[in-house]
């Protein structure tokens, strides 16, 4: 097994190669797919979502530093990756790090997992909290409503305890993101754009939750 623990260049430009472009021609299909029927849009949105599952995998490999052999490498595609799953490269790197460091510690719950309380903190808690926590695992909650706040409005804004470094990776993907929405708004239209941007990342977001949910990484 030692030959698959070493990054592989050709793979991984391969994989690069035989994700985003497939995935930037289903936007084409989805925007001329809107002048005819979202019955044709929906089903392209999905593959287009599995797609940006695919983009979000390379941008976890990339913040692991397993994807290519050079750091700068993995940096500035770990960032063109976030760009387009609208998460800040160097911020999530670094609460991932944290994750896996606390991952299974009951005393270190927090950062970068689902919010998991014991059974006899449920049993102990006020009916208000039980409340919220059956309603936070509610599946619509949990894999329609918690994607979309996570990937469009949580990771706009950088933790309290960050350095400067995660700070300022939040500020220049946000940057970024508005810089390729106006250029994609200008091309496609606004509307157009809005709705192909936010049903592609609300089926990855929704897989990507689904598959954490299942299997913690």
């Amino acid at each position: 097994m030692a030959k698959y623990q070493k990054p592989s260049t050709p793979r991984a430009l391969w994989q690069i190669a035989n994700t985003l472009v497939p995935y930037s021609f289903l936007w084409y299909l989805m925007y001329r797919s809107l002048a005819i029927s979202w019955w044709l849009t929906v089903p392209l949105a999905v593959l287009a979502g599995a797609f940006l599952v695919r983009i979000f995998i390379i941008f976890h490999d990339c913040g692991h530093g397993s994807f290519f052999k050079s750091r700068a490498a993995n940096d500035v595609w770990g960032f063109l990756c976030g760009m387009l799953c609208f998460t800040p490269y160097y911020h999530w790197r670094w609460e991932h790090a944290l994750h896996h460091a606390s991952a299974g510690d009951l005393d270190r719950r927090g950062t970068g997992d689902l919010w998991t309380m014991t059974v006899h903190e449920y049993l102990d808690s006020s009916r208000g909290k039980r409340f919220a926590y059956r309603l936070a695992r509610n599946p619509i909650v949990l894999f329609v409503l918690a994607p979309f706040y996570v990937f469009a409005v949580r990771h706009r804004v950088p933790k309290a305890n960050a350095n400067r470094r995660e700070r300022r990776s939040v500020y220049w993907m946000n940057l970024a993101i508005l810089g390729m929405a106006t250029a994609l708004a200008a091309t496609f239209g606004f509307k157009a754009y809005l709705l192909i941007q936010l049903a592609a990342l609300m089926v990855a977001g929704s897989a990507g939750f689904w598959l954490f949910y299942v299997q913690p990484s």
